[in-house]
């Protein structure tokens, strides 16, 4: 289904998580450069956002594994973002990494021995003393560590016929002051009137633009047909401090 064209090679990506903070960026810039793209829309608001944006829509959700299998059949790539928006309780958590894994397994299982790209998206791990980098192995320990061993299981099926990338995102994506971990802190802030921080609210966080984090999920569609099975991370502000004071309301940059 790829072609050559005076932009170089483009292909027809199916996208989940399409309409999220990464996604939308992601949309826009596959578009922007010629591809086409099928996203995911669990909703009538997605669906309309997709399609607002240019791209094609696949009705269903991650747990709506046939869907899954048919989109990345018909696809020339995929890129897998889609993750629950749950993260009120572990339990809501826990669900939706369960939800993440079986859709990643769905994809991969769909794609094996077509030699098409699946480029899905991991956190960044955190190591003392030192910013970590793409060697660094996601810890299998903690509230996420089961997605660390869903990212390992897909990055093996490169030995199975599926160019199998991984990006590394930072804890923080943002767009228009909005998302990621940060977002989570500020939204909270908001509701509740008081700007709450970990700890002693020393720690500096990673963090990444969504539109700077898209221009790394394009090359990386392409650049799995060339070395599948690997991870690469993503970063804008290598740490953004987070000194905020408990009922503060003074503005504060960061660097």
């Amino acid at each position: 289904m790829s072609h050559h064209s005076n932009r170089g090679t483009t292909m027809h990506v199916f996208v989940t998580g399409g309409t999220g903070t990464i996604g939308t960026a992601v949309v826009t810039e596959l578009l922007a450069h010629g591809h086409t793209v099928v996203g995911l829309a669990r909703s009538d608001a997605s669906a309309a956002l997709l399609e607002t944006a240019g791209a094609g829509i696949l009705r269903g959700s991650l747990t709506d594994l046939d869907v899954l299998r048919s989109g990345a059949a018909a696809a020339d790539g995929v890129i897998n973002l889609a993750f629950s928006r749950d993260y009120s309780s572990a339990d809501g958590l826990e669900r939706g990494l369960v939800e993440e894994r079986g859709a990643m397994e769905t994809l991969g299982d769909a794609l094996i021995g077509t030699g098409k790209p699946l480029v899905a998206v991991s956190g960044t791990p955190w190591v003392p003393g030192r910013l970590s980098t793409e060697v660094d192995p996601l810890p299998t320990d903690g509230p996420v560590g089961s997605r660390a061993v869903a990212v390992s299981t897909l990055l093996a099926l490169s030995a199975q016929g599926v160019r199998a990338s991984v990006v590394r995102m930072p804890r923080t994506v943002h767009e228009n002051g909005r998302g990621g971990f940060a977002g989570l802190l500020t939204d909270a802030a908001r509701r509740s009137g008081t700007a709450g921080y970990p700890g002693d609210g020393t720690q500096r966080w990673p963090a990444v633009h969504a539109r700077d984090a898209a221009t790394l999920f394009r090359p990386r569609t392409a650049a799995a047909r060339r070395r599948p099975g690997a991870a690469s991370s993503r970063r804008s502000s290598s740490g953004v401090p987070r000194p905020c004071r408990r009922g503060s309301r003074r503005r504060r940059r960061s660097p």
